[in-house]
């Protein structure tokens, strides 16, 4: 530890030293952003002209760069004004063009033309109209950009239907995303969150659609990056209101699966900004069929046949609220800090009929898992007169609650009163997180940039018993260095690498207290090559660690279903992988295609394994987490998106991905297998705010080292009305509309040196839903985001938050 912080000090006092060298750069281009005021009056009768239309054009360019419309008192602010010189067009129907020379500087960023008058005239004159339209792909040197906001079909959707839409990803049927067959890190707005790692398909759930500024895909995360996961990086950008004034959006939607409502407002007064937002979750409480069939063979030669035939009626609700400030001392310093909390609780009682080794049984459950989650963080942001130069500071406190308790009464011939168990468990994670960081650019097309970051985290399980409480810490230190320069007019290169050090200390009841350290190191590069017709080629690798996350870590049994015992396990070491890969990008008269191939060699691979046990004369399945050897897979990806017409498009994503895991200790030997994932939309707009869309979504069997989870196939389809002069839409939707329930079967064959386990598992989850949604947005919008602590270190159960139990 104290290591740990000493080398966090040695960094932060180098970026210190050259915090204090800014002003050095010399005065060039600046990135620092002012706003350019006005008032428009009428020459004669001095009362203020709305809608008048404001065009701000660049002297040296020509171009117009900004614009927008007066309000009712005549005032128009436009804001994220780089320093330069300019021309103001100000126009109104009846009235003389006027052009106002408008000119700033880093200095003095900010400029206010006060009261300009126009003068009336005989002739009409034609709107000066300010026009864009952003690409709703892009392709950038290390990551896919999805512009959300620039695809109207999303109106009315949460996170979940946008994320079907973007290059790369696979969405299932409860939310859980995955990146060319791996485990991902979800971010927002570049950082982790509590209710991320808690259940990442409930927190995309809860996050509007219209919010969604764009989605990064980062296949080859940067050693900029914390080390992670195999898959790669999900960024969400949301959108943030920069404009003066009040502005904010309402959404809701109602169905007969679920509901949501959120609400977000934005204030802002000259320098300082106030986000706040509201939003809740409720799923109605619906029956899923569970079939299990467990058969173990000891070796003993003791056989067990247990069959279960039931139901779980889970209901899943919550909440989330955030408040978070921003302001600018000057054109050069910025601090801004953000509070967030998360609460999400799923669960519900059950009842099942058992048929243990012939004869009958039957079962009461009932089961409750919370998720309580704070984050907390403040950023300081310090720019300079040399465009791209910034130095920053970070701090994160991120603090997690999961209380969860089960109840079983077990009642049989052998217990005709009933055999009752109850467990209950709570699991705290506290983490604390500091970072640096320092972009310095040497030439307009070589830059460097490096950093720091400590994360402490101290995560502590209570159980029913104290003296089987767990405690895990694990402080991680790591520096950064990363370049990026042009080889030719054609040809860019981005490397760098990453030192990781990590510290772990843990108490298990059984081994006392156990240390290990370990220290890597992760180098990043890749080449990229602009072709013919703006296509770009790109080869890429880097080495990747992903740590296990708290639930694959604590040891709380888990007896919700007890013939079926479920456990953490704190003795797993972390995966290590190694990703290169070849992608090609082109845009094809306005279709766009997107290919990539890989191939991945990760070690320690962490997955569950199941065994067979006996525990009061009665053998049961035991579930847990092991590192079960080296998997290599080899994958491909297409993504292409085409317009037969102006409002008609069509977009397919396909994946394909080898599984095959190799343990010459454990004499494990998978074979070869091949995952694919297919992804088909069609969206048209009928024009005057109409829109449809269909779609459909087919994943492969899986494999794990063990068994194999079957085919899931589903599909849905929206209509939406833009209203209320496009500043609000309504809508309704919906998924599997001829299928009530989606059957998943799961069976796992397990030969262990204790004995073979044969598990049959079948659940009907109800899927079918219809709904209506709404939304609307008021005030004036325009967009920034922040720079924020990203955490991606962790490897989280993917299907906590919608596989993991039979949820609604």
């Amino acid at each position: 530890m104290k290591r740990i912080l000493l080398l966090t000090f040695i960094i932060l006092g180098i970026f210190f030293n050259a915090n204090a060298q800014f002003g050095m750069g010399g005065a060039q281009k600046s990135s620092v952003l002012g706003r350019v005021s006005i008032t428009v009056l009428d020459s004669v009768t001095k009362a203020p002209i709305d809608y008048a239309t404001i065009s701000l054009i660049s002297v040296k360019t020509t171009k117009s760069v900004n614009g927008g419309v007066t309000d009712a008192k005549g005032k128009l602010v436009l804001q994220n004004i780089a320093p330069n010189d300019y021309k103001l067009l100000i126009g109104f129907m009846g009235y003389k063009t006027k052009t106002v020379l408008v000119s700033t500087t880093p200095a003095k960023p900010d400029f206010n033309l006060g009261n300009v008058f126009i003068s009336s005239t005989e002739n009409s004159l034609a709107e000066v109209q300010v026009t864009g339209t952003k690409a709703v792909i892009e392709n950038k040197i290390d990551r896919m950009v999805y512009n959300a906001e620039a695809d109207g079909t999303n109106a009315g959707g949460d996170a979940t239907d946008v994320m079907r839409k973007v290059p790369m990803l696979s969405v299932d049927m409860n939310g859980n995303v995955q990146l060319r067959g791996g485990a991902v890190r979800v971010l927002i707005n570049g950082k982790p969150s509590g209710t991320m790692a808690s259940s990442v398909a409930d927190a995309l759930k809860m996050i509007p659609a219209e919010q969604i500024k764009s989605v990064e895909v980062i296949t080859s995360p940067s050693a900029k990056y914390d080390a992670e996961g195999s898959g790669g990086i999900i960024n969400i950008i949301t959108k943030k209101s920069n404009a003066q004034g009040v502005s904010g959006t309402v959404n809701a939607s109602a169905g007969t699966r679920q509901n949501n409502g959120s609400f977000n407002l934005t204030a802002k007064t000259g320098r300082l900004s106030v986000n706040t937002s509201l939003g809740t979750n409720l799923a109605y409480a619906q029956n899923s069929r569970v079939v299990i069939l467990n058969q173990t063979t000891l070796n003993n030669g003791s056989l067990n046949s247990v069959s279960q035939d039931g139901y779980s009626k889970w209901s899943r609700q919550g909440y989330n609220g955030s408040l978070g400030l921003d302001y600018d001392f000057n054109a050069y310093n910025n601090i801004s800090t953000n509070v967030k909390m998360n609460s999400f609780s799923n669960g519900g009682p059950g009842a099942s009929n058992y048929i243990i080794n012939g004869l009958p049984a039957t079962n009461v459950s009932d089961m409750d898992m919370t998720f309580n989650n704070l984050d907390w963080n403040v950023d300081y942001r310090k720019t300079s007169k040399k465009e791209g130069e910034e130095f920053s500071i970070s701090a994160q406190l991120s603090s997690g609650r999961t209380p969860t308790s089960f109840s079983n009464i077990l009642t049989s011939a052998a217990f005709p009163a009933g055999f009752q168990t109850i467990s209950n468990n709570t699991g705290k994670n506290n983490e604390y997180t500091f970072q640096t960081d320092y972009t310095y650019p040497f030439t307009k097309t070589t830059t460097l940039e490096v950093g720091a970051k400590a994360i402490l985290r101290d995560i502590k399980s209570q159980f029913d018993n104290a003296a089987q409480d767990f405690e895990y810490n694990q402080d991680v230190s790591s520096v950064y260095g990363v370049v990026s320069f042009e080889l030719t007019k054609k040809l860019k290169f981005k490397g760098g690498v990453r030192g990781e050090y990590t510290q772990i200390d843990f108490n298990t009841q059984n081994s006392g207290v156990q240390k290990n350290d370990y220290f890597n190191l992760f180098p990043s590069a890749i080449l990229s090559q602009t072709l013919k017709g703006n296509a770009t080629l790109k080869l890429s690798y880097n080495r990747r660690l992903q740590r296990p996350g708290q639930s694959y870590l604590n040891p709380f049994r888990n007896e919700s279903d007890q013939f079926n015992i479920m456990q953490g396990n704190p003795q797993l070491n972390p995966e290590l992988s190694d990703n290169f890969e070849l992608g090609y990008n082109t845009y094809i008269k306005g279709s766009i295609i997107n290919a990539s191939v890989f191939y991945r060699r990760t070690g320690g691979v962490i997955e569950s394994s199941i065994s067979p046990i006996s525990e009061n004369g009665t053998n049961k399945t035991y579930t847990s987490y092991i590192n079960v050897g080296t998997a290599q897979t080899y994958g491909m990806n297409v993504f292409a998106s085409y317009n037969p017409k102006p409002k008609w498009t069509l977009m397919t994503n396909i994946g394909l991905n080898t599984y095959e895991v190799t343990n010459t200790v454990l004499n494990i030997s998978t074979g070869t297998f091949l995952n694919y994932n297919i992804f088909g939309r069609s969206a048209y707009g009928f024009g005057k705010g109409y829109n449809f869309e269909l779609f459909g979504v087919v994943n492969s069997p899986r494999r794990t080292y063990q068994g194999k989870t079957d085919a899931m196939i589903f599909y849905g389809a929206s209509f939406k009305k833009e209203i209320l002069k496009k500043k609000g839409s309504i809508g309704i939707n919906t998924l599997n509309p001829f299928n009530r329930d989606l059957h998943i079967q799961t069976v796992n064959n397990s030969v262990t040196a204790t004995g073979t386990v044969y598990q049959s598992q079948n659940i009907y989850y109800p899927l079918r839903s219809f709904g209506v949604n709404f939304s609307y947005s008021f005030g004036k919008l325009k967009f920034t985001e922040k720079k924020k602590i990203k955490n991606d270190d962790t490897k989280q159960d993917q299907q906590q938050g919608g596989m993991g139990g039979v949820q609604q």
